[in-house]
């Protein structure tokens, strides 16, 4: 038996189906990993849009979703994990296996600890490295995944054989796979991604509420649209994020308003020697990140 069938599953549920929950429902059909996906969301609108683009089969709940789901994806803002795992509960398969994409994990897997119980043995908590600006099911893509990473934080709850039957459907839709601790992954992502989201939408509240705003738009180059591009991003989630991930994302901003202090005071003290050394380690550090 290849992979794809140790991997395929035949019914999955998607809760938000958003860039990321509908790529991965595409993705699935398309890999014919799944013989039936379902789609469960706030906007009926946006899941009209998803069925019509083939990203789903069925539009249906909560309820009867997770009455007849083998795998269940949670693709909400991370603030709505905890409704979504309630409506759930009640009417799991005891072999079902729920997984989520949240950005924030140690949050999630608390709050699945409280609403699960005896079923936290079916939740994995994962985190696909992969989207967008843009957002809603109008933007998913059935490549998205590929050669993007995914992260997964298994617990001691967990059958090893659902880890592994997660971690082989992840790389059957051409994600590169590593397992680290939920602790761990807060603290990295918060230097990497949460912080940069901050930073980007910083930067665009700064020159849009600058008094000559209009003429700095009209002026703005390349490295303008590149800082600012992920400020497009979801504000919502964002939003949950920044919170979820409180205390690792604090120590990150103090960290980066010590070294913009350092660079500050450069700048006022005409210190181009410090200023240069700064930047050429900042400079170093990217293209050897680069590769």
């Amino acid at each position: 038996m290849d992979q794809a069938q140790t991997t395929s599953f035949q019914t999955v549920g998607i809760v938000g189906v958003g860039l990321i929950g509908g790529s991965i429902g595409i993705a699935l059909k398309k890999q014919k990993l799944a013989e039936r996906v379902l789609g469960v969301g706030r906007s009926l609108a946006n899941l009209e849009i998803a069925k019509t683009n083939g990203l789903i089969d069925v539009i249906t709940d909560l309820e009867q979703m997770a009455k007849v789901a083998d795998l269940i994806i949670i693709c909400v803002p991370v603030a709505q994990s905890k409704d979504v795992l309630k409506g759930i509960v009640p009417y799991l398969k005891k072999d079902a296996i729920i997984i989520d994409v949240g950005s924030t994990k140690m949050d999630v897997i608390q709050v699945a600890k409280e609403v699960l119980g005896d079923h936290m043995h079916q939740f994995i908590a994962c985190h696909p490295i992969a989207g967008g600006a843009q957002h809603g099911a109008s933007a998913a893509r059935d490549d998205l995944l590929e050669n993007k990473q995914v992260i997964m934080c298994p617990l001691f709850e967990n059958l090893m054989s659902d880890v592994t039957r997660i971690e082989h459907l992840w790389k059957d839709l051409g994600a590169r796979v590593y397992k680290i601790s939920a602790l761990e992954h807060d603290h990295i992502f918060a230097a990497v991604s949460h912080l940069p989201h901050l930073l980007s939408y910083a930067l665009m509240l700064q020159v849009a509420n600058a008094q000559d705003a209009d003429k700095k738009f009209v002026h703005a180059g390349a490295g303008f649209r590149d800082f600012t591009r992920i400020a497009a991003s979801s504000p919502e989630m964002w939003t949950d994020i920044s919170l979820a991930n409180r205390d690792a994302l604090l120590k990150e901003l103090d960290g980066y308003l010590l070294i913009v202090e350092q660079m500050k005071k450069a700048i006022q003290s005409g210190d181009a020697k410090l200023l240069q050394k700064m930047f050429q380690i900042a400079s170093d550090s990217r293209k050897d990140w680069q590769g």
